[in-house]
């Protein structure tokens, strides 16, 4: 019996050795293999693989004509982007491996950002699950559709942190919160990568935008950043860091400068630290011409200049630019180092090496799996019931929430009864004429029940036709040419009727996403305008609030009974509505960003750092930091969502109350269902060090965990705490260090609500 015990003991270690023993084995094969190709590869071709250009709008017929098509036949083209459909991409694959000199395949990438045609909700709503699991689901969901339709390469996950609403692309992250967002990092990670990359229903990730990129300067697009590095690795690193270690295959650099320089040319943040301290094996891609943008931003005279400074940063990959691929003559004329350019096209030999298509180019262009895999009713079921755990009650006075399916029903708002707009921002391989608008989702859900839903649109999303032209662009134009009054007349006729209003209202999709900064980040005019109508009626009103980042709902809180923050929660946003609506599911969402009273209080984050004059009530007192005209906190905090349930923290201890910085305490916790149905709650860990050698926030996340208890039900949450979980980067040398000292754990429902105990460090 020993020896059996000592054998299955063994067990895990000899699997962990045989693992790695078979890694190095195939790093090796890899190597040998890359060694061979490239010592038949001419310069040019070299180069070749290093250029990434666009090409959406070629299909089977247009391949063989276009110079793009002609580039691949010379062996100049390293991949493609934003070619969709496995049969166009088997013809284009077919001229690079029949009809090329050494016959490399391309590598063919997609931004498939939050699903691919079913479609998951955008990042911003997916983090509010606080589900890690779900979120490494969708991503799967995500590549094995893809896959299907001849994609092995996605621009996702989008890890950059950010604490300013204003900026469009905050609906792409994980919200504000560095531990948080490196946890989702790495669900991602994982969910589009899979095992291995050997097996064709998974992608290669691309971890963007390195570096800092969610700091953007009044939330502008495309504009500086200028975090120090103490705040920076604190604050924005983190995510990029767990992405790398949770085995991403590639990174996109961003379209800012770091310490000055452009990122896509900057050799500190490209191979000092992402090579040299973070251990990267992969490939870094520009960003959509980031590299000819260097001369842009003043930091060289012409292409060639930023083409070489980009190589000799770390850049491997260049999209669209044409910078890499017409490197040759520098090169020979000595301007330009050659083992750089051997250095990159290795690694993107070594990517289409692991991604198998060297041992089958068409492995992802097997066409019979299309019908069989994507949109499929698993597949939308899944983001079905992702989508519901994505909403956040904001607010259910009397128990508004949920709505019994009887009596009549007024559905109304801009947002009621468009297509296009369920699958929000940065959904390129979407199919809205396949997804159901909120009006169809509620009226499936009340069919055969006797309860009569009305409908009316309202109003147009904003009563000037140009900004609305603006936030519906891509074709999505949904503006009705009737007068505001005649169809604000129609709604409260329809509403009059109405035991209960529903109103879809808030952002269209394309209000958010890249390029999409706003500085007013209300409820637009009319929209507002119609809601201040309903509410002369004196019917109960349930706002349903479409959104792509975190808005000012001031009027709407203090006027509106019930408020449901659904985000743009994709291709099944009508059903999971109707779902949270009407009760069959309870909705659990909590906000990974935190609601502003004001536009002006950006940039605004829970992670408020210590500073002088502390105004902890946040109303106006003098020489204190604070506004004189409007509180400082925040309307919703960190972390805040209700349920139609209730629940209840006791037994808050910790093991001890003094933790070697060596050791390790345990923080436990009991929560209980407290209301009558069951719910999941999302319990929450917080942490605050009072004194240390740089100047940390009053409290910062370290620890989660997402339950679901029947009503009644209880159960003890249990979180370890030690120096990787409670350290930070110290300002001098930039090192993960926990200080002795006295600090304070916190855990609670949200990050205003906890309770709070004392823990010493020696």
């Amino acid at each position: 019996m020993k020896r059996l015990w000592i054998i299955l003991a063994l067990v895990p270690v000899l699997l962990i050795g045989c693992k790695q023993h078979n890694e190095a084995t195939e790093d090796a094969q890899m190597r040998v293999f890359v060694d061979q190709l490239m010592a038949k590869m001419t310069l040019e071709e070299k180069l070749g693989q290093l250029n990434l250009p666009v090409t959406g709008d070629i299909v089977t017929g247009q391949a063989r004509e276009s110079n793009v098509a002609e580039d691949i036949r010379h062996g100049l083209v390293g991949g493609l982007f934003n070619l969709k459909g496995a049969a166009a991409i088997r013809e284009v694959q077919r001229i690079a491996v029949e009809e090329s000199r050494l016959g490399i395949p391309l590598l063919f990438g997609m931004d498939v950002i939050h699903g691919y045609e079913t479609v998951f909700p955008i990042p911003l709503g997916l983090s509010c699950s606080w589900d890690m699991a779900a979120i490494e689901r969708s991503a799967q969901v995500a590549a094995r559709e893809a896959t299907a339709d001849g994609i092995c390469w996605t621009f996702s996950p989008m890890v950059d942190i950010c604490h300013d609403g204003r900026w469009g692309r905050i609906s792409e992250g994980s919200g504000e919160d560095p531990y948080l967002g490196s946890r989702i990092a790495e669900a991602m990670v994982r969910g589009y990568q899979g095992e291995s990359l050997a097996d064709p229903e998974t992608m290669m990730a691309c971890v963007k935008h390195f570096a800092l990129y969610g700091a953007v300067e009044a939330g502008r697009e495309y504009n500086n950043v200028y975090p120090d590095d103490f705040h920076a690795f604190n604050e924005y690193m983190q995510p990029y860091k767990a992405a790398i270690d949770a085995g991403a295959g590639s990174v996109m650099a961003a379209f800012n400068t770091v310490h000055g320089i452009p990122s896509t040319g900057n050799k500190w943040l490209l191979n000092d630290l992402l090579r040299d301290q973070w251990g990267f094996r992969g490939f870094v891609v520009s960003d959509y011409c980031g590299l000819e943008q260097l001369r842009d931003h003043g930091v060289c005279t012409d292409k060639e200049q930023a083409a070489i400074q980009c190589l000799e940063a770390g850049l491997d990959m260049d999209m669209v630019s044409a910078g890499l691929v017409n490197l040759a003559e520098a090169v020979r004329a000595g301007k330009c180092d050659g083992r750089l350019v051997d250095a990159a096209c290795r690694r993107m030999l070594e990517a289409k090496y692991k991604l198998g298509l060297f041992d089958d180019p068409y492995r992802y262009c097997d066409l019979s799996r299309r019908d069989e895999v994507v949109l499929c009713d698993a597949h939308r079921a899944e983001a079905r019931r992702i989508a519901g755990e994505c909403m956040v009650l904001l607010k259910n006075e009397r128990n508004l929430l949920p709505l019994p399916k009887r009596g009549t029903i007024a559905l109304i708002g801009a947002l009621a009864n468009t297509r296009p707009n369920m699958s929000g921002t940065w959904a390129v391989a979407a199919v809205p004429e396949r997804y159901k608008t909120v009006r169809e989702g509620l009226e499936d859900a009340l069919r055969g029940t006797g309860a009569k839903l009305l409908y009316a649109k309202g109003s147009n999303l904003m009563y000037d036709a140009a900004q609305e032209a603006i936030g519906t662009m891509f074709g999505r134009e949904m503006r009705d040419p009737r007068s505001a009054e005649a169809m604000r007349q129609e709604a409260l006729a329809i509403a009059r009727q109405a035991d209960v209003i529903i109103a879809a209202m808030g952002e269209a999709s394309e209000m958010s996403g890249e390029c999409s900064s706003r500085v007013d980040i209300e409820m637009p005019d009319a929209q507002h305008d119609l809601l201040v109508e309903l509410k002369k009626l004196g019917k109960p009103i349930v706002l349903v609030h479409f959104a792509g980042r975190p808005t000012v709902l001031n009027w709407e809180t203090e006027n509106l009974p019930a408020i449901i923050e659904s985000w743009f929660c994709g291709s099944e946003s009508a059903d999971a509505i109707a779902d949270v609506l009407f009760g069959d599911v309870n909705p659990s969402g909590k906000l990974t960003v935190q609601l502003p009273r004001h536009v002006g209080q950006y940039p605004f984050s829970y992670r408020q750092m210590r500073t002088s004059r502390l105004n902890e009530a946040g109303d106006f007192n003098k020489f204190s930091t604070c506004y004189s005209d409007i509180s400082s906190k925040p309307l919703y905090p960190f972390g805040y969502g209700l349920s139609y349930t209730t629940f209840e923290y006791t037994n808050f201890y910790l093991t001890d109350s003094v933790m070697p910085l060596d050791g390790k305490v345990e923080a436990h916790v009991t929560v209980t269902n407290t209301g009558k149905r069951p719910g999941s709650e999302i319990v929450q860990l917080y942490i605050s060090d009072p004194v240390a050698k740089g100047v940390r926030p009053y409290r910062e996340l370290r620890g989660f965990e997402r339950l679901t208890l029947a009503a009644g039900e209880s159960k003890e949450v249990v979180f370890v705490l030690d120096a990787e979980r409670m350290g930070y980067f110290e300002p001098y040398h930039l090192t993960w260090t926990l200080e002795p000292g006295e600090m304070q754990v916190m855990i609670g429902a949200n990050s205003r609500d906890t309770q709070n105990l004392p823990l010493r460090v020696l």
